[in-house]
């Protein structure tokens, strides 16, 4: 699927336009990045962040829980307002994409459209490379400039991402959409203070808007809950799939866990805003020297 999607990428080194070439992507400046065995390329130069990155554990818990469908209520939400946003040409891109499983349903609700996950984790991208026939998955820091080109992207998606106003703002076609997935204030607050989880920060609307700043206008917002009946073994997937997973002890999880009663009953809850992209203004002018 590489080779479909490089045409709306860009040399994170140059930012000229890049080629699959054997198994590497490379530009015309020469620079090149290889290509994983497992479909990925690795665009990622310098020192990176790998703190950030999922586990491999975190990464099979995410493939097991969202596998047995218990979020599929919120993959289909994002794919719904993605089909009704499109505009009709140009990549799908998901900041932050994990194992692919959210691009994959909105590929899948935009036939024969090509879809770009970026993400810092390779054990992610090993698993989003396989996701959906029409996802070309890249090693990348999200908190940096992304190695897309400018308008090149008609849906972008970030789903319990970091989010760049600016280079989303760049990186989106004049007519595209953003759209950002976070859990909501209360959501699997059933579990939090019974298994000493992180809390959602009660500003998480806020933090969000500020995120994107002036450069996008509210285009909807949906609040969604969905009730979870869970065992033991699927609450373990779903706190080890998240940020819980680096702060609590797995000895003490389990200990914990076995303690509720089964099946365990669980709210999730999460809030989908959808973003238009502002026509350049003011931010983009530079005060002169």
């Amino acid at each position: 699927m590489l080779a479909d999607v490089v045409p709306y990428l860009q040399c994170p080194l140059c930012a000229g336009d890049l080629a699959v070439a054997g198994t590497a992507l490379r530009c015309s400046a020469g620079h090149g990045f290889d290509i994983a065995r497992q479909g990925y390329a690795n665009l990622l130069t310098g020192k990176a962040n790998l703190g950030t990155a999922d586990t491999p554990e975190m990464v099979a818990a995410r493939a097991d829980f969202l596998g047995g469908g218990h979020f599929a209520p919120l993959a289909e939400l994002i794919a719904e307002r993605a089909a009704a946003l499109d505009p009709g040409e140009g990549c799908v891109l998901d900041a932050g994409a994990g194992t692919g499983h959210y691009l994959a349903a909105v590929l899948d609700r935009l036939p024969g459209r090509p879809g770009v996950a970026l993400d810092i984790s390779k054990h992610a991208l090993r698993r989003a490379a396989r996701a959906h026939p029409r996802i070309g998955a890249l090693a990348w820091d999200v908190w940096r400039p992304l190695p897309v080109r400018t308008g090149a992207v008609s849906v972008l998606i970030d789903v319990f991402a970091p989010r760049s106003g600016a280079e989303f703002h760049r990186v989106l076609r004049p007519d595209g959409a953003l759209i950002v997935a976070t859990p909501a204030a209360h959501h699997l607050g059933e579990l939090v203070g019974r298994l000493g989880l992180i809390s959602v920060d009660e500003r998480k609307a806020d933090r969000v808007a500020d995120s994107v700043g002036e450069r996008f206008a509210a285009a909807g917002t949906w609040s969604l809950e969905v009730p979870l009946s869970l065992t033991h073994a699927e609450v373990l997937s779903l706190v080890g799939m998240g940020p819980s997973a680096r702060h609590t002890e797995p000895a003490v999880l389990r200990a914990r866990v076995t303690e509720l009663t089964e099946p365990v009953q669980v709210t999730a809850a999460f809030e989908v805003r959808a973003f238009e992209a502002r026509e350049a203004r003011a931010f983009d002018v530079r005060p002169e020297s």
